[in-house]
């Protein structure tokens, strides 16, 4: 049996000065929502790049939502099994 799912992601983002702040939000097919957050400066010496602040503080959000997708696949894991599982990160 072949299943299709697909997740929809949003980011956004906010330039101030040397600084970059992302948000993203992934929709799974459960319909559940999952938030991250992302940071990145500027070093006063580097040249302005908004795109590679955007990148640095986009990874850095989705690496937030990857850990939390792990830690909701972990407690459904331990949930259904009745043991405790242990993510590898």
């Amino acid at each position: 049996m072949q299943t299709l799912v697909g997740w929809h992601i949003e980011m956004e983002f906010r330039e101030e000065g040397d600084r970059t702040r992302s948000a993203a939000m992934v929709r799974l097919s459960d319909g559940t929502e999952i938030r991250g957050h992302g940071n990145a400066q500027r070093h006063h010496s580097d040249p302005e790049q908004l795109r590679v602040g955007e990148e640095i503080s986009g990874a850095r959000a989705l690496m937030d939502i990857a850990s939390q997708l792990l830690q909701k696949a972990h407690t459904e894991i331990d949930e259904a099994s009745g043991r405790t599982s242990h993510a590898l990160m």
